[in-house]
């Protein structure tokens, strides 16, 4: 993991992973205790981009570039005294990880959410009144580039109680904290 100075204040950070793995939870938990600002990175996809998952069909590139921008937009204002924001979003791949900072101007720790196969499909078959189908798990699974050594980010094992996520998510914040 790289070591990073971004917690002047307050971090800004993404609970990131593939459907199904308890993004919007695990982060709306997160910025509750940290008593942070929490996004819901589903909530600045365009209309268009949500219609195509409804239907089952994947997103592709062109579709994540703007939906990512205007993620970053809103964390550069909402972040913009520094007194740090939590969000989630699929963040995929090492490119939108880095579209996602770079749009945003600031440094941001990502806690990548990792489950088998096998609890993701439980999970996302249990979701009542969510646009994204099951069927779009093993596409988002073949894109997912987990998190490497260099980037800002550790991992958190999603086989675990939601109260358990939360607690090691918070440790490891703190503790990236307590290096700066």
């Amino acid at each position: 993991m790289e070591s990073a100075h971004f917690f002047n204040n307050k971090p800004v950070v993404v609970a990131m992973g593939v459907c199904g793995c308890g993004k919007s939870t695990i982060a709306k938990k997160i910025a509750s205790q940290l008593q942070l600002p929490f996004f819901e990175g589903d909530d600045f996809h365009p209309a268009s981009n949500i219609e195509k998952m409804s239907n089952g069909i994947g997103l592709t590139d062109e579709d994540r570039w703007p939906w990512l921008d205007a993620l970053g937009e809103a964390i550069r204002i909402k972040n913009n005294d520094n007194s740090g924001v939590i969000l989630s979003c699929s963040a995929l791949t090492r490119a939108y990880r880095e579209r996602l900072s770079t749009s945003s101007g600031v440094p941001i720790l990502y806690i990548y959410l990792h489950g088998s196969r096998e609890t993701l499909l439980k999970r996302m078959n249990s979701r009542a009144n969510h646009y994204m189908p099951s069927s779009l798990l093993d596409g988002q699974l073949d894109t997912l580039e987990i998190p490497e050594d260099d980037e800002i980010a550790f991992t958190v094992s999603i086989e675990k109680s939601i109260s358990e996520i939360v607690k090691e998510s918070i440790l490891k914040i703190n503790s990236m904290r307590s290096l700066d």
